[in-house]
C-alpha cells in the first residue's frame, strides 16, 4: 500500500503534452507520452534558450527618475506610472526552448490490452506496459543524474519480439544524421531572438547567421540479440529480446556572459563523453545507479496519513472523483511527494534553477517565455527545498544570484544611479536584471519592480537558518545580501513625513484607485517593499554580527530600518497594501504580496504581533469574498502557507483541495487563467503546495519549533519523517486523534531548542530525561548536543 501510494498511473496513453509524465535529472528532462504503437518523449535541456549576452540597459531611465518621484510625492500616481512605462522599461527576456522529440515506432501492431502507464515517484522511473498479440511489452524510462543520460529500455516476455525504429526531431533549426549503425545525432541551434507568446509580431522567431545557442542530441541503441541497422528515419532494431536506448543532450552554453555561438562549449564532446561512460554499464546497472543516487534525496521524507484514499483508481480518475466531492486524503500524500520529485528532477547542484515550467517545455514561444519570474514564482519553486529536506536542490538558485549580482550592478548604476545590485521581475539564462515590458509600454504593475533582489536574498538566509553553515554565510550568502542592501540604502528616499521610502514603488501585480479617481499601480512605499527592506536589513545585521564584520555598516542598516514606515491596518481591518489606505481596484486580486511579512517572512506572527496577524486574516477573507477566475493554482498554494501560519487548518485544507481539484491529469498545475486562450503548465503551485503541507505539520519561524500547528481534521492520524526546521533540526512526528503522539528531534548543530506544543510534553535522550525550561505556557526550552536525537512524548497528567 505504501509503495502504491507513490505511483501515478493511468489506463491510457497521453494524448496531449500536458498529460505526459515528467522525468528529469535537474538538467535533462523529458515528457513521456506512453503510446503503445508509438512512444513520444519530448526533450528539454535547461541551458537551451534563445538569445545571447547583450546590453539590455535603458540609459534614458535615470534621467526620468526624479520627475517620477516628484509626481508620486505630489499624489500624481497615474502620471508617474505613464512616465515609467514610456521611458524607464527595458526589453523582453529571452525564451526557454523546447529541444526536440524522440520517437519510438513499434514495428508490430495489433489490439492493446492490459495497458498501464505509471510514474513511480520512489524510483523516479516511468513505466508503460501492455499486451499486444499475446506478448507483454514493458517500456521503462528514467533520466540518470549519476550518468547524465536518459535511459529507455524496451523488453518483451517472449524472445525476439522487440522491433522498433527510433527517430529524432526538433521544432528548431536542425539536421539529423546517422553517425554509425547504432548512433543517431541531431544537431541544431536556437533562435537569436524570440518574441514572447503574448506579443504581436510578424516575425516572432528570428535566426541570424553566427548567432544562437548550438545544441546536440545523441542517441545510441544497445540491443539484446536481433539486428541493429540504419532505418528509413533513424535507428532500426529488429527481433531483439530487449533494447536499451541511451540519450545524451548538451548545448554550447558556456556562461551567462559568453556568446554561445562564438565562445561556446562543444556539445558534441560532452554527449560523447556521457554516452561512452554510460554505455559501459548494463541496463540493470544503470537503473541501480540511478535509483541509489535519486533515493538518497527522495527517501529522506516520508508522509503517512491514516485516512482513506482512492489509490485503486488511476490518478486522472482520482482528480475527477475529488471534483465530484469524494474524499481522497491519500491524493494529498501523492501530491506532496510529487512536488519533491519535481524539484529533484528540475534543480540539482550545477544545473540551472527550475523555471516557470521546471525544465519541461514543448514550445518555441512558451508562456511568459518560460523564464524565471521573480515577483513570486521562482521563489515559490524553492519554498520546499529546506523544510522538505532537499537543501542541495536549492543551490542552483544561489548560483543564479551570484550571476545577477554582476548584471544587477549595471542595472542599479545605469537605471538608478545606485550602488549594489538590483533586479526586476523577469530573469533569463543571460541573467537579465532590467525591467522588461518596454516593447509593450508596460504596464508598470508587473513591468516595474526593482525589489526582486531583497526577496531572492531571503533564500540565502533561509539556507543558513536551516543548516547553520557559517562558511556558506561568509563566502556566498552575506556578500550577495550586503550588495542588495547597499542598493536599498541608495534607493530609499525621505518622504514629507521623514520616513525612508521606496519611490517609485509597486505592489506586484496589483492596482489601486488614487484620490483623483484614477487607477494606478505606482506610488511610494508599498507594504511589500517595506517588508522586504525591513527583512533584508535585519538579516544583514544578524549575519554581520555572526561573522563579526562590518560593524559600521550594521549600525547604518539599523538607523535606516528605524526610519521605515510601520505596517498599518486599513479601513476594513485589513493589512494595508500601500502607504495610504487606497481603495483596491480589484479586491479579489490573485496576488497577496502585501502579506509577505506573514509568509514567507516572519515579521508578522500570531503569537508576537496578533493584531497584524488578524489584519492578514481580514485581507485573506476579503480576497476570498471577491475571488475571481484569475485566482488560480499558485494563489491557492500560497493561501495554504498563509493560513498555516495563521494556524487555520480548515482554510489551509480548503485551498489544498481547490488546488487538487484543478491540475492536469499528470498532477502538474494547470494555469487556468481566463485571459489565456490555452491553459499553460506551470510548476510553482506544485512546489508551493508541497511546502504548504509541510507548514501544516511543522513550523520553525520566530525562533521556535511548532509541532502540528495547523493539522487538518481530515488527517486525524498520521506521521511524517524527515522534515527540517530552522536551527539545524530534523523532526519526525506522529499523531493520533488529531493530537501529537510523539516526536523525535535530531539536532545537527547543538543549538538551544525552543518548542511550542499544544499539549504538555516531556523530553528524553535515550534513557535520560532532559530538563526543560518553561518559557511561557506551552513553550518549552532545552539545550541540545551536536548530533543528538531527542524524543518528545506527552507528559503524564
Amino acid at each position: 500500500m505504501k509503495d502504491r501510494s507513490m505511483k501515478m498511473w493511468y489506463r491510457k496513453p497521453a494524448k496531449e503534452w500536458v498529460e505526459a509524465l515528467p522525468v528529469g535529472n535537474g538538467r535533462l528532462g523529458g515528457m513521456v507520452f506512453g503510446g503503445a504503437e508509438q512512444e513520444r518523449i519530448q526533450l528539454n535541456e535547461d541551458t537551451l534558450w534563445s538569445g545571447h549576452p547583450d546590453d539590455p540597459a535603458n540609459h534614458e531611465a535615470l534621467s526620468h527618475l526624479e520627475k517620477v518621484r516628484q509626481l508620486n510625492f505630489e499624489g500624481s500616481y497615474a502620471e508617474a506610472q505613464e512616465l515609467i512605462e514610456e521611458h524607464m522599461l527595458g526589453p523582453w527576456s529571452a525564451s526557454y526552448q523546447a529541444m526536440g522529440d524522440l520517437y519510438l515506432q513499434m514495428e508490430n501492431a495489433g489490439d492493446v490490452t492490459e495497458y498501464r502507464r505509471e510514474l513511480n515517484l520512489k524510483r523516479a522511473v516511468c513505466r508503460t506496459s501492455f499486451v499486444m498479440n499475446g506478448v507483454r511489452y514493458v517500456r521503462e524510462v528514467f533520466v540518470s543524474a549519476a550518468d547524465q543520460v536518459m535511459v529507455i529500455h524496451l523488453s518483451a516476455d517472449q524472445p525476439g519480439k522487440v522491433s522498433v525504429q527510433a527517430s529524432l526531431d526538433s521544432l528548431l533549426e536542425h539536421k539529423v544524421k546517422l553517425d554509425a549503425p547504432d548512433r543517431l545525432i541531431l544537431q541544431g541551434r536556437s533562435p537569436s531572438h524570440v518574441e514572447p507568446f503574448h506579443a504581436r509580431s510578424a516575425d516572432p522567431v528570428v535566426y541570424e547567421e553566427g548567432k544562437g545557442m548550438r545544441f546536440e542530441i545523441q542517441l545510441i541503441a544497445m540491443a539484446d540479440q536481433g539486428s541493429l541497422e540504419q532505418g528509413e528515419h533513424g535507428l532500426k532494431v529488429e527481433r531483439a529480446n530487449a533494447v536499451t536506448f541511451l540519450l545524451a543532450a548538451a548545448t554550447s552554453f558556456n556562461g551567462f556572459d559568453r556568446d554561445p555561438f562564438q565562445d561556446g562549449s562543444n556539445p558534441t564532446l560532452r554527449c560523447e563523453e556521457w554516452l561512452n561512460r554510460a554505455s559501459a554499464y548494463s541496463f540493470q546497472q544503470l537503473l541501480h545507479r540511478h535509483e541509489n543516487e535519486y533515493g538518497e534525496l527522495f527517501d529522506r521524507v516520508e508522509l503517512v496519513l491514516g485516512a482513506p484514499g482512492l489509490t485503486e483508481l488511476p490518478t486522472d480518475e482520482r482528480i475527477q472523483a475529488l471534483r465530484e466531492g469524494r474524499e481522497d486524503a491519500q491524493l494529498a500524500v501523492l501530491f506532496f511527494q510529487f512536488g519533491r520529485y519535481l524539484l529533484i528532477s528540475s534543480s540539482r547542484p550545477g544545473t540551472q534553477p527550475a523555471n516557470l515550467q521546471g525544465i519541461w517545455n514543448d514550445r518555441t514561444r512558451p508562456p511568459w517565455a518560460g523564464n524565471y519570474t521573480v515577483n513570486i514564482n521562482l521563489q515559490m519553486n524553492y519554498w520546499l527545498a529546506e523544510s522538505c529536506n532537499l537543501a542541495e536542490c536549492h543551490t542552483p538558485l544561489f548560483d543564479l544570484l551570484e550571476d545577477l549580482r554582476v548584471t544587477g550592478r549595471e542595472t542599479a548604476k545605469i537605471h538608478y544611479g545606485a550602488s549594489g545590485w538590483a533586479c526586476h521581475h523577469a530573469v533569463d539564462l543571460w541573467r537579465l536584471s532590467t525591467p522588461s515590458g518596454g516593447p509593450s509600454k508596460g504596464p508598470a504593475s508587473w513591468a516595474f519592480w526593482p525589489m526582486a533582489g531583497p526577496w531572492l536574498c531571503q533564500h540565502l538566509w533561509e539556507h543558513y537558518r536551516f543548516g547553520g553553515d557559517v562558511a556558506f554565510l561568509r563566502e556566498k550568502a552575506y556578500p550577495i545580501m550586503k550588495e542588495a542592501a547597499l542598493f536599498l540604502l541608495d534607493w530609499l528616499v525621505k518622504d514629507p513625513e521623514g520616513y525612508l521610502v521606496t519611490n517609485p514603488s509597486t505592489s506586484p501585480e496589483n492596482t489601486f484607485i488614487g484620490p483623483d479617481g484614477k487607477k494606478a499601480a505606482v506610488s511610494i512605499a508599498s507594504t511589500l517593499d517595506n517588508s522586504l527592506v525591513w527583512e533584508l536589513f535585519t538579516n544583514c545585521m544578524e549575519a554581520s554580527a555572526i561573522l563579526e564584520t562590518d560593524t559600521e555598516f550594521r549600525h547604518e542598516l539599523l538607523a535606516a530600518r528605524n526610519r521605515l514606515r510601520p505596517l498599518r491596518i486599513g479601513r476594513y481591518g485589513q493589512l494595508q497594501e500601500w502607504s495610504q489606505d487606497f481603495e483596491e481596484a480589484e479586491p479579489g486580486h490573485r496576488h497577496t504580496v502585501h502579506l509577505y511579512a506573514l509568509h514567507p517572512g516572519d515579521q508578522i506572527d500570531p503569537y508576537i504581533t496578533p493584531d497584524l496577524a488578524e489584519a492578514c486574516r481580514v485581507s485573506l477573507d476579503r480576497r476570498q469574498q471577491h475571488e475571481k477566475e484569475d485566482a488560480i493554482g499558485w494563489c491557492f498554494a500560497w493561501r495554504i502557507n498563509q493560513f498555516a501560519r495563521l494556524g487555520d487548518a480548515d482554510m489551509a485544507h480548503h485551498y489544498l483541495i481547490k488546488l487538487l481539484e484543478n491540475p492536469f491529469p499528470n498532477l502538474l498545475n494547470a494555469h487556468r487563467h481566463p485571459k489565456l486562450s490555452f491553459y499553460p503548465l506551470t510548476v510553482e503551485a506544485n512546489f508551493g503546495a508541497t511546502a504548504g503541507i509541510a507548514e501544516l505539520l511543522l513550523q520553525s519561524q520566530a525562533g521556535e519549533l511548532r509541532l502540528l500547528p495547523a493539522l487538518p481534521k481530515e488527517w486525524a492520524e498520521g506521521s511524517i519523517r524527515g522534515l527540517r526546521a530552522r536551527g539545524g533540526f530534523t523532526v519526525d512526528l506522529a499523531w493520533e486523534e488529531g493530537k501529537l503522539a510523539a516526536a523525535c528531534i535530531y539536532s545537527s548543530n547543538g543549538n538551544y531548542c525552543r518548542l511550542r506544543s499544544q499539549q504538555p510534553i516531556q523530553i528524553s535522550a535515550g534513557a535520560e530525561r532532559i530538563q526543560t525550561e518553561m518559557i511561557e505556557p506551552g513553550v518549552y526550552g532545552f539545550q541540545t548536543t551536536v548530533n543528538q536525537s531527542y524524543r518528545v512524548t506527552i507528559a503524564e497528567s
